[in-house]
């Protein structure tokens, strides 16, 4: 593996100790499909597992950083400069379902900007890590965005509100425009990985909206990191805060940005 800092290490080994347990619980889960009694409340122990053995790896390591997490929310450190973003578990409907793509995403806010992060795979073992001004990698491998130019043969990917959530009808309507424009949408449940294939060249471009910072800041890291753009939808620079994210290579970031102002 390319040599990685001090912090890019820290949060890799949380990344993996916290996984170890999410493996064996994705295991149970798959076989508590066939059951009455469904996994939620299995899967939702899951998370809070992973998010409580990473919240103490981290905690130990730099205790002065604070932390903002999907379940215990934020909490604030002595070092004001520097805190934690945590999603223990992104992709919880695929980890219900038994469908092997989620991820464990950890970034560093320095300054209340996205500095480094990793994003990890268990079911993969796929390990995607960046540091501002250092690169991005997967595993040992360098990273960076696709080449392709012409949204025709783009392929995108998004998410879409589910279970009575706001603004359906505003990302049919996006999505709708997308798909007459490109070669296809893909909607796979894990906002932390849609970043990281993006980052990784494997979609040339993504975008969501009502997001939260946990499911977005280290991919903003690997995203920019690969050599493409990250704002808001709308062209704001806080996407890490502002609900709704696009990113894309350089080619197509601009297109994109007018084919969904257009929907």
């Amino acid at each position: 593996m390319p040599h990685a800092s001090a912090v890019i290490t820290l949060m890799i080994n949380a990344a993996r100790k916290a996984a170890k347990g999410l493996r064996r619980d994705f295991g149970e889960v798959e076989a508590l499909q066939v059951s009455k009694k469904g996994a939620s409340d299995f899967v939702t122990a899951a998370d809070l597992k992973s998010e409580q053995s990473i919240f103490e790896d981290l905690s130990k390591a730099r205790p002065k950083y604070g932390f903002v997490m999907e379940e215990r929310g934020e909490i604030e450190g002595p070092d004001n400069s520097n805190r934690w973003v945590v999603d223990p578990l992104d992709g919880t409907t695929n980890f219900l379902h038994g469908l092997p793509h989620y991820a464990i995403s950890i970034a560093l806010e320095r300054d209340r900007q996205p500095f480094a992060g990793v994003v990890y795979n268990p079911a993969s073992d796929e390990i995607f890590w960046a540091e501002k001004g250092e690169g991005a990698f997967l595993n040992d491998r360098r990273l960076r965005v696709s080449a392709r130019k012409d949204l025709d043969g783009a392929l995108f990917a998004t998410g879409l509100p589910f279970k009575g959530r706001p603004g359906l009808a505003r990302s049919l309507k996006e999505t709708e425009a997308v798909l007459s424009a490109t070669s296809g949408v893909r909607r796979w449940g894990a906002a932390a990985l849609d970043l990281a294939f993006v980052a990784a060249g494997r979609f040339d471009a993504y975008w969501e909206r009502g997001l939260s910072p946990w499911d977005v800041s280290a991919g903003i890291v690997l995203v920019r990191e690969a050599g493409g753009f990250v704002s808001e939808i709308e062209g704001g620079a806080t996407p890490a805060f502002a609900g709704s994210i696009l990113a894309a290579n350089a080619e197509i970031f601009e297109k994109a940005k007018l084919l969904l102002a257009g929907a």
